[in-house]
């Protein structure tokens, strides 16, 4: 039983003045240790008294669970937070392509087939013992397959912590494989539960990544069948995990590596971004045929091939980017403003053909939070300081705020 909080501020105060009284004692003050004495025995008096009155009030009061009870509760349980089991689910479902194209720039179609497939999961027209929906999601580096999965893990779960991600080129052998479910019992390894049925026996409603499957042992592929088609899966305890609840996705670059030798898949020019795409498309799904089985492919929800990534792309993510770092800014009070022609040099320096918008955070980790930081630390900029960054004359930016600054290269 927990007292209120100013019952046990009195607490306190009784237990602060019998510690003076004492100490009053201990060097002979005897006439102020006897008014801490009656001061201590009529605030011990006072409380005693209200406490009895609470504990009255206590014992006569019914409690009620509420709405908001029952789903802080649900929340602890499922890990999906409180304000997404509030919300309409038909709502958060119909809005599902604006709220993924916040986050990831280019890739209309791999946004909408995820959508389909997540809908007819909850509107009930799929197969219940089945996963939530089983992506492929194939293409070049840097173009979003990734960071589709985290987006989606967020809009679901309501955080990215839902979303369980398994490099595949740790389970390239066979001996690797059963650490997914766990090792055999007399094996090294058996104390350990399963990397993979672990997780989402934890957290049964979340989202499952599978990164660079093509690197994954054949023997993975069959515990994936069971999956994909039961819902489930024993770990090596002999307890069933449930997947009904989880979202299976798998990138995969096969296919893709061939055609950058002849081609820069991670950009492609206005002009001939339909037949670079369509090319593409066409020479990944051969390649995915060849490296998998038909068995796995026939269970798969949808396989999405990834579009290459234009500059006006680039100038979409620019902006996605440097909101994030404007986000994480707030945390000390701080206001981050980019001119156009900062944002112009940074899509500049982080314009490369073969690896998509990657290099493109590394330029805004080099140019804008490198001198950002270093400005920082010089005491420029405070907590609540308004930054703006703009094209310097040289090959930098320029951080206004006490007074400009050469960024540090």
């Amino acid at each position: 039983m927990t007292l209120p909080a100013e019952l046990r501020e009195m607490e306190n105060e009784v237990e602060r003045l019998r510690t003076q009284k004492e100490d009053a004692i201990r060097t002979q003050a005897f006439e102020v240790a006897a008014r801490l004495r009656d001061t201590e025995r009529k605030l011990r008096a006072e409380l005693e008294e209200r406490k009895t009155e609470w504990k009255e009030q206590r014992s006569k009061a019914k409690t009620t669970v509420t709405e908001e009870d029952v789903a802080y509760v649900v929340a602890k349980w499922t890990g999906i937070p409180l304000q997404q089991l509030e919300e309409a689910e038909s709502a958060k479902l119909l809005r599902m392509e604006t709220e993924l194209a916040k986050r990831v720039v280019g890739q209309e179609e791999a946004i909408k087939a995820v959508s389909r497939a997540i809908r007819r999961s909850r509107a009930g027209v799929k197969n219940p013992n089945r996963p939530v929906g089983s992506f492929i999601f194939l293409g070049p580096t840097g173009v979003g397959k990734t960071e589709l999965a985290k987006a989606l893990a967020e809009f679901l779960f309501g955080t990215e912590d839902a979303l369980i991600r398994v490099d595949m080129s740790e389970y390239m052998e066979r001996f690797s494989t059963s650490r997914l479910i766990g090792a055999p019992p007399g094996y090294i390894g058996y104390d350990d539960s399963g990397q993979l049925t672990e997780k989402v026996r934890r957290r049964p409603f979340s989202l499952v990544l599978l990164d660079e499957i093509e690197k994954a042992h054949p023997e993975v592929f069959n515990l994936l069948l069971q999956i994909l088609e039961d819902g489930r899966l024993t770990d090596s305890y002999g307890r069933v995990v449930d997947f009904r609840n989880a979202i299976l996705i798998m990138t995969s670059n096969v296919g893709t590596r061939q055609f950058t030798l002849h081609t820069n898949l991670g950009f492609a020019k206005a002009g001939d971004e339909t037949f670079s795409y369509d090319k593409m498309r066409e020479t990944v799904l051969n390649e995915l045929k060849r490296a998998f089985n038909p068995e796995l492919l026939n269970r798969i929800d949808e396989v999405t091939v990834f579009h290459p990534l234009t500059l006006e792309h680039m100038r979409q993510i620019v902006e996605v980017m440097l909101r994030r770092l404007q986000e994480q800014l707030k945390e000390r009070q701080m206001s981050l403003q980019v001119d156009d022609a900062a944002k112009e040099f940074l899509i500049q320096q982080g314009f490369d053909q073969n690896y998509g918008a990657r290099p493109l955070r590394r330029a805004i980790q080099r140019y804008v939070e490198d001198g950002l930081a270093e400005e920082v630390l010089r005491g420029r900029f405070a907590d609540g300081a308004a930054v703006r960054i703009r094209k310097g004359e040289g090959a930098g930016l320029l951080f206004e705020g006490a007074e400009p600054v050469e960024a540090t290269q």
